[in-house]
């Protein structure tokens, strides 16, 4: 890969608060192509401008995590259907039209299409990642159970099931260890799986080419 000059296109991710993943990934996958690209995190307080500053800068494409996956929505021209379901991870700026996409979607959906059944699921959290993954189901034909602060109770008494986290949460220890347990949180086992699912979609709408793993 040639140094960064003018030519350099840009891909980014705004969260509140930035993390170093998608930058490893999406920069070594771009190495790995010899691409002229680079992608950079920044925590944002605010959605709205970091929108026009994606328009301003002319960014290529961006990345959206917690909390601003459904605000998004608001500031794009157009909703892929993987969007859709009321929520976006990624966004590709086309001569300054935008486009969402959920990413998240599409590796829940190759990642859920390989598990077997189970006598009960459960989903925890209602935010943008959880309708990602909810309507990833729906489109199984996988019933589940809602969980969230109203009856988060209730997991100490799930046994023997399907339970996928869509939450921060990471001290889940009192679950049952016989539960088929899918975890969102990158650190862990499946979600460094997912991570990387969602991030080949991402990578081949930033470059059309398939992600290296």
């Amino acid at each position: 890969m040639s140094w960064i000059n003018k030519d350099t296109e840009i891909y980014c991710s705004f969260a509140k608060k930035a993390g170093n993943t998608g930058c490893q990934m999406m920069n070594s996958a771009f190495y790995y192509y010899g691409l002229n690209k680079i992608y950079k995190s920044f925590s944002v307080d605010n959605i709205k401008d970091a929108v026009n500053a994606v328009k301003t800068l002319n960014i290529k494409g961006f990345a959206i995590t917690m909390p601003y996956k459904k605000e998004v929505l608001n500031y794009v021209d157009k909703i892929d259907p993987s969007a859709k379901v009321g929520a976006a991870n990624t966004v590709i700026n086309n001569e300054g039209k935008l486009t969402a996409y959920n990413t998240d979607y599409l590796a829940a959906l190759d990642y859920l299409g390989k598990i077997e059944s189970y006598k009960e699921f459960y989903i925890l959290g209602n935010g943008g990642y959880a309708l990602a993954v909810k309507a990833a189901a729906k489109e199984l034909g996988m019933g589940f159970i809602e969980v969230n602060r109203n009856n988060w109770d209730i997991l100490p008494t799930i046994n023997n099931c399907l339970i996928y986290n869509c939450t921060p949460v990471e001290n889940l220890d009192y679950l049952y260890e016989n539960n088929h347990f899918i975890n969102c949180i990158v650190t862990s086992e499946s979600g460094h799986a997912l991570a990387t699912l969602q991030a080949s979609y991402q990578f081949n709408l930033y470059t059309g080419l398939k992600f290296p793993y």
